[in-house]
């Protein structure tokens, strides 16, 4: 039946890290909304150039092209024996497509990990990242900070602090989070498939305790 894992958590808890990591460890796709956009809009397929004219006009992508983008993902042969959906459901009539796309295939969501961290530590976290000017090194100041303070260890370049990641625009993104993913939380609690993990874990506990999740969960 495979395994199919619904990563949930806020922007800056690592939960992108965590899904690639497990996708490489169990041997099936990542699979982020993110690359899918940008994979589609690259080969402007008709799905990508659907997307293009709402991005465009500076609308929001309708729900049923982004789920088009996923299902037609998951329905590949790579993805029959599971795959670590990352970005994706983001809304309930998403993760409702989602349920019928995979119920059609006589599959189902596995387990739905979420990635907590608190929301000051997730500002923390993101208003520490710097970027070089010149090569486009990332470095962050609390976990992977540069030999010298304001020089890439790479070029020499100067770093600089994104625009997005200024405290007020986390937060503004946190608000978002939270408000989008509160009912998608509700959503696969009451399914029993929720399951919390302590994000502000190194990187490799963090993944141990994602194991002992999938474990748990019949893989």
């Amino acid at each position: 039946m495979g395994i199919f894992v619904v990563m949930l958590g806020p922007p800056g808890a690592g939960k992108g890290t965590q899904a690639k990591l497990l996708a490489k460890d169990l041997n099936i796709p990542h699979v982020s909304s993110g690359d899918l956009f940008r994979d589609h809009l690259g080969r402007k397929t008709e799905l990508g150039l659907l997307a293009k004219g709402y991005m465009d006009r500076g609308d929001l992508v309708p729900d049923d092209v982004t789920v088009g983008m996923v299902v037609e993902r998951i329905g590949r042969p790579d993805c029959q024996e599971g795959v670590i959906l990352d970005g994706f459901p983001r809304t309930l009539s998403q993760a409702a497509a989602l349920d019928g796309a995979l119920s059609e295939r006589g599959q189902s969501v596995t387990v739905v990990p979420l990635v907590q961290v608190a929301d000051e530590e997730i500002v923390k976290r993101l208003t520490a990242r710097r970027v070089c000017r010149n090569c486009g090194a990332v470095y962050n100041l609390v976990f992977n900070p540069p030999a010298v303070e304001g020089v890439c260890d790479v070029c020499g370049g100067e770093l600089y602090q994104r625009d997005d990641d200024n405290t007020e625009t986390v937060r503004n993104r946190l608000y978002t989070y939270h408000k989008e993913t509160s009912p998608l939380i509700g959503y696969y609690f009451a399914k029993g498939l929720l399951v919390e993990v302590d994000g502000k874990q190194a990187i490799e506990a963090v993944q141990a305790s994602l194991r002992v999740v999938l474990e748990m969960a019949g893989k």
